[in-house]
């Protein structure tokens, strides 16, 4: 008999300490805030890349170029420069201005243009450089926009080149947004290094 009452007092007991606990304790309840992946980024540090368009600048360690030998030729050169620990590529395409500099900046703005749809702001940063004849702007594109980051460089007489940065993945702005801040800079370091040939 007491075995009997024993048990029937620890299962009260279990019973009455899993009401309070599942129960009376919702107003310690703290909910957790959703979280990102944490994001190792690389020490800063560049190369000096000889391109086969006639043009020289400095780009990232971390970064490989992806050439596209059939989309080069007098009139036009295209690579790629690959972020493979981000998951980005900086699109290229160099072009000779031959009396078409009022198309090439058209198109420029243009594609630029076409993502301010889906954006919540476009801010350009104007690029001038007497010294080395490098001018331009720099569009930072806000929102959940295919390409947040996009370019062009011009001396305004013979050299004109264009670079848009996409990242393969889902447009979330709140989780890229360190990576792109860190690739800013890259991108903002190759309008201060390149040199025309």
């Amino acid at each position: 008999m007491t075995k009997r009452i024993l048990l029937i007092l620890i299962s009260a007991f279990v019973l009455m300490f899993a009401v309070w606990y599942f129960f009376l304790q919702e107003d310690n309840f703290i909910p957790r805030p959703k979280g990102y992946f944490r994001i190792d980024l690389p020490e800063k540090s560049y190369r000096v890349y000889e391109s086969a368009c006639p043009m020289q600048l400095e780009l990232p360690n971390y970064s490989k170029v992806e050439l596209f030998k059939d989309r080069m030729s007098n009139d036009s050169c295209w690579f790629n420069v690959y972020f493979p620990r981000f998951n980005a590529r900086l699109h290229c395409t160099y072009v000779p201005v031959n009396g078409n500099m009022d198309k090439l900046l058209h198109d420029a703005y243009g594609f630029a243009a076409k993502h301010e749809m889906k954006a919540t702001a476009l801010k350009r940063t104007p690029i001038a450089d007497s010294t080395n004849q490098v001018y331009g702007i720099v569009y930072d594109i806000e929102g959940e926009t295919a390409s947040q980051l996009q370019f062009f460089l011009t001396d305004s007489t013979s050299h004109f080149f264009r670079g848009s940065l996409y990242f393969f993945n889902s447009p979330n702005p709140d989780s890229i947004a360190p990576v792109l801040e860190f690739l800013r800079e890259d991108i903002m370091h190759l309008t201060e290094t390149i040199t025309w040939k």
